[in-house]
């Protein structure tokens, strides 16, 4: 009778740990089974894994600046004292513009030389209609007649030279020197002031006036980065001012010297300015970017989610099959992450609104 017995009770016990084992596998089975629902699957992004060369990132230091073809300087032409200024730094000005009045002697001098010129014009006048007159009489020579000629045309040539003068000086009213703009553009320089005295000896301009809508932007290399520095490498510039608004340019000039006080070597990015974003003396923030002859896997930067001081991203076959995976990750360049080690290429990865659907997978 035990044998029976003792076969039952192992018989009901194998029933009971089966079934236990039955639950279980469901709870698992139900557990990571785990569907896209098609609104989560309109609102996430998905890239491929792909083989691509690594691109590498140099941070650089440096400054805005004005395009040096784009900048002229403004300098007195006469001495005298500045009796008006019509401008401002910073002001935008057009061509021609007046940028300040100067009362000079010189102008003065000229003033007083062109009205003794028109007068000796009037009076060669005259003696060429006397010399005329004489010689129409036979009371005079051709010779005398020539002689008056020559006089008028003297005259003309003075007149001519001063107005001349009055044109290149730009004189204003009464014995006043207007300085104008050479061109339009902002004036970013001023080294005058009211009642200023005014020397054609001092060799400071008075005025700078630069073209902003294109800038250059001077950065430093390090001796340790000279190397991996080239023409026409990418480069992103970003400012204190617009930290999240990236300026993209390229390096167009290397200047091959190096800055004996910083022991820095200076690259030159132009920038396309036309909104008037960055202004001269801006501190900047360069990052350029050059590629290495060797290939990783490469995806988004924003696939990775750091977890448990581990990397890992979300692999998309359908929205019935998305696993974590753990992954390896060589380096970071911007917005690109190079994986060693965990994924293949032409594998899909999540990396947009995958946060969710991981804590959804992990728990």
């Amino acid at each position: 009778m035990k044998r029976p017995i003792i076969f039952l009770g192992f018989c009901l016990l194998a029933a009971i740990i089966w079934s236990g084992c039955k639950d279980t596998q469901a709870e698992e089975a139900e557990k990571s089974t785990f569907v896209l629902s098609d609104t989560m699957l309109k609102n996430i992004r998905i890239d491929t894994a792909r083989m691509e060369p690594v691109l590498n990132e140099l941070r650089l230091s440096g400054k805005v600046a004005p395009n040096g073809g784009k900048v002229l300087k403004v300098y007195p032409l006469v001495s005298g004292y500045v009796e008006d200024i019509k401008v401002q730094l910073g002001d935008y000005v057009q061509k021609g513009q007046v940028l300040a009045v100067i009362h000079s002697a010189e102008i003065a001098d000229y003033e007083k030389q062109l009205a003794q010129a028109r007068s000796d014009r009037n009076v060669a006048d005259k003696n060429l209609k006397v010399a005329q007159d004489l010689y129409d009489s036979r009371l005079s020579t051709e010779k005398d007649v020539v002689n008056a000629k020559g006089e008028v045309q003297k005259s003309d040539a003075e007149i001519n030279r001063l107005n001349d003068l009055f044109k290149i000086y730009r004189k204003g009213k009464g014995a006043t020197y207007l300085v104008t703009a050479p061109i339009s553009g902002y004036i970013i320089e001023k080294n005058i002031n009211n009642s200023m005295e005014i020397r054609t000896d001092n060799s400071t301009n008075i005025f700078t006036i630069s073209e902003l809508d294109d800038v250059w932007v001077m950065a430093n290399v390090f001796e340790t980065d000279i190397a991996r520095i080239k023409e026409g490498y990418e480069a992103d510039v970003v400012t204190v001012s617009y930290p999240d608004q990236p300026f993209h340019g390229k390096i167009d000039k290397i200047y091959n010297f190096l800055d004996p006080a910083t022991k820095t070597m200076q690259v030159r990015i132009r920038i396309d300015n036309k909104n008037m974003l960055l202004k001269p003396e801006m501190f900047a923030t360069v990052y350029v970017t050059y590629q290495d002859n060797d290939e990783q896997i490469a995806v988004p930067s924003a696939a990775i989610i750091f977890d448990n001081s581990k990397n890992f991203v979300l692999v998309f076959k359908d929205k019935f099959n998305i696993s974590v995976r753990q992954v390896e990750v060589a380096k970071t360049a911007g917005d690109i992450t190079y994986i060693s080690a965990g994924l293949k290429p032409e594998e899909k990865v999540i990396s947009k609104n995958q946060l969710l659907i991981y804590d959804a997978l992990k728990d």
